[in-house]
């Protein structure tokens, strides 16, 4: 079942992730919200180690953005080149 809550919020948490970050991405809005999917997964397996998120319990939704913000960056950035 978190597996599933982290999709949903990591679905949602790419939208605000591309409106917080405004510019053309080279993948467009499904690709954002892959991305944003993938942020939240990343801030649930880092807050997790950090201490921040008990075992099982997905990222909050500001983690989840920031995660989501970070993934989208990077990827702005390797697609430049």
């Amino acid at each position: 079942m978190n597996l599933l809550w982290t999709i949903v919020v990591g679905f949602v948490v790419g939208a605000v992730a591309k409106l917080l970050m405004p510019g053309r991405d080279p993948g467009g809005f499904i690709l954002t919200i892959l991305l944003g999917i993938a942020g939240a997964f990343m801030a649930t397996y880092i807050g997790q180690h950090l201490g921040w998120y008990r075992e099982g319990q997905p990222a909050g939704f500001i983690g989840a953005i920031l995660g989501a913000i970070l993934i989208l960056i990077i990827y702005r950035l390797i697609k430049r080149r």
